[in-house]
């Protein structure tokens, strides 16, 4: 706490904005940041009209997202524990500024590659960083209040960001003209502007002197704490395989197997996938936290179920109720994880071990999707879906199971 007093006292004089404002500065371009990345979950189908790929590629193209997260969480993910947190938020937010750029002027597959791993690379740095920045920002504006809103709002943010992005997409898709473009040049002066507010607001770590020698992501925790932490991050992992259904697939699915091809039916399904995430959230947020994990485990397993049997009947109302299940128990489960991870670490190590829970789940975001996406060549879409919800299925129970002993 002195620290953080010491540093608000050292740079009241260069910043703006206080730490309670700054707080919520750091939140809105987190929430832009997050918006940002799955604004082309509805435009996919587009570009795969225009260029007659097959379906496979457009799991490529996620996951080379998943891949930039997955590279810049494990590389630098929690530098900002070093090099502050304001410097490193800034850099990623103005990573995310060139994948928008290169989104408008490279369109081919090779530029969405580029931009899409740009992107993640961008998202990567940020989560770990405005997550850790957010609790301590907090701390020092409300010392009194209890640390767990903090990892509430934060997990809150990264989830309605991550929903908002896929509405905006296929609002503009459907009811604009260049719906390629126009979603773009949007969230590039959103986030051009998000880059001048974090530029203002205070920083909450202080940087040594005398770096450390740089080493990639490891997990800074106690022995003790570690079963804890692998359990946490396996079920944010098995978590976010669901997501990752629904931020790359799901526009493919509606379009083939339900026959639906509206644009903005495809950013719909998801933004609601996503809002029941994190409005449940905040439904659940009084309950213990095993009474929260074992509801997420039903309602992800239930919603899991109704996706699949959607795909196959096949029954668009049935798959769209199962996604909304599903997401509200990934949002409960997910808002678990953040607030376990964060409560293991020390203030020195909050941003690495958060980088490290995150990593993990990105990965979950990742690997079940290129699974389904090659299973798709090979197999019908809903032979593959139904594999696909069975293994995370069996996931979600294994890793959520895991937690519920861990925390006995």
């Amino acid at each position: 706490m002195s620290t953080l007093t010491g540093l608000h006292t050292l740079e009241s004089r260069r910043v703006r904005f206080a730490h309670g404002p700054g707080f919520w500065v750091i939140a809105a371009a987190f929430l832009t940041t997050m918006a940002f990345s799955t604004v082309p979950t509805p435009l996919y189908a587009i570009y795969q009209h225009r260029d007659g790929f097959p379906t496979y590629v457009i799991t490529v193209i996620f996951a080379s997202y998943a891949v930039g997260v997955m590279a810049s969480l494990y590389l630098a993910g929690h530098v900002s524990d070093w090099l502050g947190r304001r410097r490193v938020a800034l850099l990623a937010v103005l990573a995310e500024v060139l994948s928008a750029v290169i989104f408008l002027v490279w369109q081919d597959v090779p530029g969405l590659l580029v931009a899409r791993f740009i992107c993640g690379v961008g998202v990567g740095v940020l989560t770990a960083t405005a997550t850790a920045h957010l609790s301590e920002l907090r701390q020092v504006a409300r010392p009194d209040e209890d640390p767990s809103r903090s990892a509430l709002i934060s997990s809150m943010v990264n989830l309605g960001g991550l929903a908002f992005g896929p509405l905006v997409g296929g609002l503009l898709a459907q009811y604009v003209s260049s719906p390629l473009e126009r979603p773009y040049e949007i969230f590039l002066v959103l986030l051009l502007l998000s880059a001048v507010g974090i530029a203002l607001v205070p920083e909450t770590v202080e940087r040594l002197e005398e770096r450390p020698a740089y080493r990639p992501q490891r997990v800074a925790l106690p022995s003790a704490a570690k079963p804890l932490f692998f359990a946490t991050a396996i079920g944010a992992f098995a978590a976010f395989a669901i997501f990752g259904l629904f931020t790359s697939l799901a526009p493919t699915f509606l379009a083939g197997t339900l026959h639906h091809t509206s644009r903005l039916l495809a950013g719909v399904v998801t933004f609601v996938v996503f809002l029941a995430g994190a409005t449940s959230q905040v439904v659940f947020v009084r309950m213990t936290r095993p009474h929260q994990l074992r509801l997420g485990l039903v309602l992800m397993s239930f919603g899991l179920v109704g996706v699949a049997v959607g795909g196959l009947i096949p029954s668009l109302w049935l798959f769209v109720a199962g996604g909304v299940v599903a997401g509200a128990g990934v949002g409960i489960v997910f808002r678990a994880a953040v607030a376990t991870a964060a409560s293991l670490a020390d203030s020195g190590s909050r941003g690495e071990v958060l980088a490290a829970l995150f990593l993990i789940a990105y990965a979950g975001l990742a690997v079940p999707v290129l699974a389904i996406g090659v299973g798709i060549a090979f197999l019908p879409a809903e032979v593959a879906l139904l594999l696909f919800a069975a293994i995370i299925l069996i996931l979600v129970n294994a890793a959520v199971l895991r937690m519920l002993a861990a925390h006995r």
